[in-house]
């Protein structure tokens, strides 16, 4: 388990976010504007102060790290619990069937 408390996560994150902005010679009003986020949620994000789920990811995908994500999409894991069951389904060999005896 991680020891960092959730300030530590979000005060990392923001300053991740700002590193990236910058690198890319982007400004927050343009950032905010490609994302759909109103000014105030990205400076919020960017010192650390907390965000919505929708606002990091709306910046995630316009700073191209969408594989922040990731990690939390079931899908790209493989097969779902469901599958899994399915498909032993299928595996599982099927009882023969023994002919009755004719008298």
């Amino acid at each position: 388990m991680d020891a960092r408390s959730v300030d530590d996560w979000e005060q990392s994150l923001g300053e991740q976010v700002r590193s990236l902005r910058i690198a890319a010679l982007i400004s927050q009003d343009e950032l905010a504007a490609r994302a759909n986020i109103s000014i105030g949620a990205l400076r919020t994000l960017e010192r650390g102060e907390g965000s919505s789920l929708k606002t990091l990811i709306r910046v995630a995908r316009v700073l191209g790290r969408t594989d922040w994500l990731a990690s939390f999409d079931p899908r790209g894991e493989g097969p779902s619990p469901i599958e899994l069951l399915r498909e032993t389904r299928r595996q599982r060999p099927r009882p023969q069937r023994v002919p009755r005896a004719r008298l």
